[in-house]
């Protein structure tokens, strides 16, 4: 539904959060449903999804990518192996250590850091700050004046996410731009014909070659021979 690269990307990360729910015996993101079941428990409390829509994030990531780096990024994803431990993860609450790994991702996908993580920091500010908005009570009369009271907002969010939250609080936030998906470049188009070509190149030559060994298989057969050699009879009888 997503399109090839995205959908293989999707089915990597998986194989990621697999990975990591079998070295913790835990799945990824269950601050997310602790949350959803807390909010369910207070009256008149709205429950938002706030964060970017996960085919935008994975199409704007992939577009960003060279070849090469789509390259890399699935063959780490594959074959990854590395044992995670629970002192891992503690030591990933601590900050400095935490962003002493997002330093080294940014140099190793500078592009790939900006849409998944610096992007989504913008948009998950933006709904943040929505959601923090005060709320207008309502009014008897047009002549009554307007009284608000603030709203009580408790976000959850991935600690990765805290110090650009932070950072993008009191600026004046546009998501327009993070939320269209960029047309493929004429070296994607270019490449994706060549795969499609080729793909349906050696899917025909492997049919030819099929058929033509089967119908010699099947002409070398003794009752063949001879049901042609009774056709060729006919006509001189």
């Amino acid at each position: 539904q997503n399109g090839v690269m995205s959908g293989l990307m999707q089915m990597l990360l998986l194989k990621v959060s697999a990975h990591i729910t079998e070295q913790l015996g835990m799945a990824p993101g269950g601050e997310f449903r602790e949350a959803f079941k807390e909010a369910s428990k207070v009256p008149f409390c709205k429950f938002h999804l706030g964060d970017r829509p996960i085919p935008v994030t994975f199409k704007r990531a992939i577009a960003a990518l060279s070849f090469w780096q789509k390259v890399k990024l699935a063959w780490g994803l594959c074959f990854l192996s590395d044992p995670i431990s629970k002192d891992d993860v503690e030591k990933c609450k601590q900050k400095d250590l935490l962003e002493q790994m997002m330093a080294e991702m940014i140099g190793e996908f500078p592009d790939l850091h900006r849409t998944i993580v610096s992007e989504r920091d913008i948009y998950l500010t933006y709904m943040l700050k929505q959601a923090a908005k005060q709320i207008e009570l309502p009014r008897a009369s047009e002549n009554e004046p307007r009284k608000y009271i603030p709203a009580v907002v408790v976000g959850v969010v991935g600690m990765g996410h805290v110090p650009g939250i932070e950072k993008n609080w009191n600026s004046d936030l546009k998501i327009q731009e993070i939320m269209s998906v960029p047309p493929p470049s004429a070296s994607s188009k270019i490449f994706k014909f060549v795969l499609k070509a080729t793909v349906f190149g050696l899917l025909g030559y492997g049919c030819y070659r099929i058929g033509h060994r089967t119908v010699q298989f099947v002409l070398s057969m003794p009752a063949t021979q001879n049901y042609l050699q009774r056709l060729t009879e006919v006509p001189q009888q």
